[in-house]
């Protein structure tokens, strides 16, 4: 775990995150959210890029924001999705994208707006949640049944159960095994089926990705799903893919589903990845909107802890722990992601949004919290014990018994 003393405030800093913590001063998000560097080493040290913020003190997310509003022709990127989709549009009906997703609004509009506006046939690939929610498993039902074929990846159990317990121990990031065969899943099904175009939804430029070059912002490059190789140097969950199959009886094929492709894999299946976020004007509640419209995609009926919305991740029953996870590493919840994004989007004010953040970020999922204990198959007890390790000193302190921020965008209230 990378951390260090800063000499200034005297603190330990973990996960190189900034020892200064600053928030945005058009949202509410701060820099202490990392950034994926595209590394496949899977480690704390993979993500210390921290949210950019430029002279004036706004993040780079929102100076994205400002740009989707004033400075891209969105007609001209129109016609860019079209000129894309009339190269790989197939005559004859069979599939021409691979669209990955799991029924939630971005993939319900994704898919449906490339089939029936662009004249687009996706296949849709699924990479299975830890464990379905009711409304997630109904959702994926009424993306189905709205006229998509999928592809449901689902990993080995045990397996997937024995990495999200490595991820949580010791990275204290229980859905990082899901993130990696959400990553891969729609790439090597698009392999098996010599499809060489995805379509992802929404662009991570949305939520401040550190470059926003114009290349990068079209879709990931090749770089994103590739490693050199060696199973030393690559980790999941915190674990060499070595140490695991030597360590924990797990052979290579297990792991398969989890494992970047190799440089010369991708070499032979020329494949492009594109974000329609980058063609389309993005806006989530919109979008939510559209799914409801032309999918039937229902949002939860009660609030989803850890924030106010009730329309976003809802498919799986880790999905809570994961955003109290980071609220633990980096001080930013659920409520603080789905209010920056408000913001951007003209839905709610920032006043509205630090309100929003001051009553429900870092509220404790509880309603699963039994049922993710025994998936994991630890107790209580060491699950708090993982937690307070967790927390980096220089965001935390503890007073009276209880634990606090030492910096909360609260106090701009």
């Amino acid at each position: 775990m990378s951390s260090y003393i800063d000499s200034e405030i005297g603190l330990e800093v973990k996960y190189g995150l900034p020892a200064k913590v600053r928030f945005c001063k058009k949202c509410v998000l701060s820099n202490q959210r990392p950034q994926p560097t595209g590394e496949f080493r899977f480690t704390p040290e993979s993500a210390k890029l921290t949210t950019g913020f430029d002279e004036q003190g706004v993040c780079l997310a929102c100076r994205y924001a400002e740009m989707k509003d004033s400075a891209i022709d969105w007609d001209y990127r129109e016609k860019e999705l079209i000129a894309l989709c009339d190269r790989f549009r197939s005559k004859d009906g069979s599939y021409d994208c691979i669209v990955p997703g799991s029924g939630g609004k971005d993939s319900a509009f994704t898919s449906h707006i490339l089939k029936h506006k662009y004249g687009m046939h996706p296949l849709t690939v699924t990479w299975a949640p830890h464990v379905y929610t009711e409304i997630g498993w109904k959702n994926f039902q009424g993306w189905i049944h709205s006229g998509f074929d999928n592809v449901l990846v689902t990993p080995n159990g045990h397996i997937h159960r024995l990495l999200t317990r490595l991820a949580f121990e010791n990275l204290l990031h229980p859905f990082q095994p899901f993130v990696f065969g959400q990553r891969f899943a729609g790439l090597r099904m698009a392999q098996k089926f010599n499809i060489p175009l995805v379509f992802h939804g929404e662009s991570p430029f949305e939520y401040g990705s550190s470059t926003i070059g114009e290349a990068e912002a079209r879709g990931f490059e090749k770089s994103y799903f590739c490693s050199e190789g060696d199973l030393s140097k690559t980790f999941i969950g915190g674990v060499s893919v070595t140490d695991l199959v030597r360590d924990h009886g797990v052979s290579l094929n297990d792991l398969q589903l989890y494992l970047p492709f190799t440089h010369s894999e991708l070499d032979k299946f020329p494949l492009e990845y594109h974000f329609l976020g980058y063609y389309l004007k993005w806006d989530p509640q919109e979008v939510y909107y559209y799914a409801v419209e032309h999918t039937g995609f229902e949002a939860n009926p009660e609030r989803t802890e850890g924030t106010y919305s009730k329309y976003a991740s809802l498919d799986d029953r880790i999905d809570g722990f994961h955003y109290y996870t980071s609220f633990i590493k980096f001080g930013l919840g659920r409520a603080t992601m789905d209010a920056a994004q408000e913001i951007r989007n003209h839905k709610i004010s920032r006043e509205e949004g630090i309100a929003l953040v001051a009553r429900y970020d870092g509220e404790f999922p509880n309603r699963y919290f039994q049922e993710v204990l025994d998936y994991m198959n630890i107790s209580e007890e060491y699950f708090w014990q993982l937690i307070d390790a967790a927390r980096s000193p220089h965001l935390w302190k503890k007073e009276n018994g209880e634990w606090k921020l030492r910096h909360s965008i609260t106090e701009e209230l």
